[in-house]
């Protein structure tokens, strides 16, 4: 299935287009992605999911007015104000724009012998916006004035893209596995490194596997020190201790805590990365040690972003094969995401990763049992196949298979992120006087998740962008741009 088209029922569509002031700063290479941008829209006879976790409102009626929701209630009581352009939206569902928390303008490339990762700066953007994507954090970057170009470059109407808050370069330790990452010799070079990126214009940093607890003090303390906040792929440092030095995130999840792991040294990663992993499939969730660290980042006010797409595909037979992300890829990418995939199905009988990524469902549902705030991401790292966009619809289906309803799901991937970034006044959920990013979809994904795949048109900040059009766009590209 190359791309979605919206049956006629969901769209009554007027015969011209009214350009509000929005589209006025657009520049023709976005207005060819624009399909609605009247300065009053009314979305009528649709089924709202708010973002806050409430159960979906059937037959409402959104008004849109200058880029923010005007008015939002009953189609039957709701007045339209003369010169709005009526949408009639029957069988359709609105939810806020995603709010991604780990998504990165790369992919891996293929054919590599070092691990390298071009920067996408072509298709990702179009990507995350055609999957409903409205804002992303880009969680460390390979190529931060590329990513804070881009993100200029969208503001100003240049490129179609999501909002973008760029995380600044990974602030890894000795013994980085690319050479794409420079690193820090010591706590004066990470707090250097912090207060030079903050300049140039980042808004969060992140801590990487080899840092010293020294180095992530000290970034932590000069990020904090601006009301910034710091997140951490960690592996030399485990979750308790990294709550403890005042990190605000920790991404992944259980797979990444070291702290279990018998062998492990203080400051170092385990000298044998796939044991540690092994060793977590020996813990009780419910037991004493995993909901002590629970409690800790809790207390502590930590949060965790979920990544489950790019671990889903170290699992054999798991991750779907989706003609969609295939259609994306650059034929050499393709073939080579699709051997490794193969590769790891022919090794099921041995693998640990169905049982360990099990365990992963049941920490994250755990975690925000016990009161956690929980993220969501996509990360599109690994060995390819986790695509922008299509990777952020596909970590909400994860939630719901980890035992959150489709409604909290969706709750946390757009409520929950945009509380962490600060801006849950702005974006996050379906209100009056927020920002009128919404997503719209064909069917009902509060009773089929699989439903918050067919996105027909996404608003971003009024304006309704084409989905189909921007996922043309970006065709047979991913891999190199």
């Amino acid at each position: 299935m190359r791309q979605f088209w919206f049956p006629l029922l969901c769209f009554v569509l007027l015969p011209s287009l009214v350009w509000s002031q929005a589209a006025s700063k657009l520049s023709p290479r976005v207005r060819v992605f624009v399909r609605e941008d009247a300065p009053k829209i009314a979305l009528t006879h649709v089924r709202v999911i708010d973002g806050t976790g409430a159960a979906a409102r059937a037959d409402q009626t959104l008004l849109i007015e200058d880029g923010k929701i005007a008015a939002m209630g009953d189609a039957a009581t709701t007045k339209i104000p003369d010169g709005t352009k009526t949408i009639d939206l029957t069988d359709c569902t609105v939810i806020p724009g995603l709010v991604g928390m780990h998504d990165h303008i790369y992919y891996p490339s293929p054919g590599r012998s070092l691990p390298l990762y071009p920067e996408h700066a072509s298709s990702f953007p179009h990507l995350y916006l055609a999957g409903g994507v409205t804002s992303i954090r880009t969680t460390g970057s390979i190529e931060t004035y590329t990513d804070l170009e881009l993100k200029l470059a969208i503001d100003q109407g240049r490129m179609a893209g999501p909002k973008i808050h760029v995380t600044g370069p990974y602030l890894e330790g000795r013994g980085s596995f690319t050479p794409q990452m420079r690193q820090l010799t010591d706590a004066e070079d990470a707090r250097r490194t912090v207060e030079y990126w903050i300049s140039e214009g980042v808004t969060s940093f992140k801590a990487y596997m080899n840092i010293t607890p020294d180095e992530l003090a000290a970034a932590v303390k000069a990020a904090h020190g601006h009301g910034l906040k710091i997140t951490g792929h960690l592996c030399s440092i485990g979750f308790r201790e990294a709550a403890a030095l005042g990190i605000d995130d920790l991404e992944h999840g259980l797979f990444v805590d070291t702290e279990f792991f018998a062998g492990k040294k203080p400051g170092q990663c385990p000298d044998d990365p796939s044991a540690a992993e092994k060793s977590l499939l020996d813990l009780d969730i419910a037991g004493g040690p995993v909901q002590d660290m629970i409690r800790d980042l809790v207390a502590r006010h930590v949060a965790i972003t979920s990544t489950l797409p790019v671990f889903e595909t170290f699992v054999p037979n798991r991750a779907p094969l989706d003609a969609r992300v295939l259609d994306t890829m650059l034929p050499d990418a393709r073939i080579e995401y699709l051997e490794r995939r193969s590769s790891i199905s022919d090794h099921a009988a041995t693998s640990f990763w169905p049982a360990l990524f099990k365990r992963e469902l049941e920490f994250e549902r755990e975690f925000v049992k016990r009161g956690g705030l929980l993220l969501a991401g996509l990360d599109p790292t690994g060995y390819g196949g986790v695509i922008a966009g299509f990777g952020d619809q596909r970590e909400v289906e994860l939630l719901v298979e980890a035992g959150f309803t489709p409604l909290e799901a969706i709750h946390i991937a757009t409520s929950n992120g945009a509380e962490f970034l600060g801006e849950l006044d702005k974006i996050g959920t379906l209100a009056p006087g927020k920002a009128a990013d919404i997503v719209v979809l064909h069917g009902d994904p509060s009773a089929n998740i699989k439903d918050i795949e067919k996105v027909g048109m996404v608003f971003k900040d009024g304006v309704g962008y084409d989905s189909a059009k921007l996922i043309e766009s970006a065709r047979g590209q991913v891999g190199l741009h």
